[in-house]
């Protein structure tokens, strides 16, 4: 079940419109419905955790390690960040189909290739000229 499943199962469950939903969490109608309906994420760690708290159901739930992920490289490299985690994410899920690895192998797998993005994008970081850093 993606996030956006988990939204809005939990939503209709409580009998919450989306934009009632949007008004108690402080967003845009248009977030939610994103959420819902386009493969979007939370762009910060608290809207998850305010989401939980409305929706009545732990954080972990709603987060799974992928969407932490993308969550984490969101906040810091803004959404292209987001995107390139999300199609590295995508494309290493895609060299599992019909093999034979085991769940733990995968996740270490997983795992491994997360950090060497992040530290990927550390390190280009580094290289970025002064005028083009905020």
């Amino acid at each position: 079940m993606t996030f956006g499943e988990k939204v809005k199962t939990l939503r209709t469950t409580k009998k919450m419109s989306q934009a009632q939903l949007a008004q108690e969490l402080g967003v845009a109608l248009r977030t939610v419905s994103g959420w819902e309906n386009q493969n979007r994420y939370p762009k910060k760690r608290e809207l998850y955790q305010n989401l939980a708290d409305i929706l009545g159901c732990d954080i972990s739930y709603l987060m799974s390690e992928e969407e932490s992920f993308i969550t984490e490289v969101s906040e810091q490299y803004g959404s292209r960040g987001a995107k390139q985690a999300q199609q590295i994410l995508e494309q290493a899920a895609a060299m599992f189909a019909g093999g034979e690895l085991s769940d733990e192998d995968k996740t270490a797998f997983m795992d491994e290739i997360q950090m060497l993005y992040l530290d990927s994008k550390q390190r280009a970081k580094k290289f970025t000229p002064k005028k083009y850093l905020k």
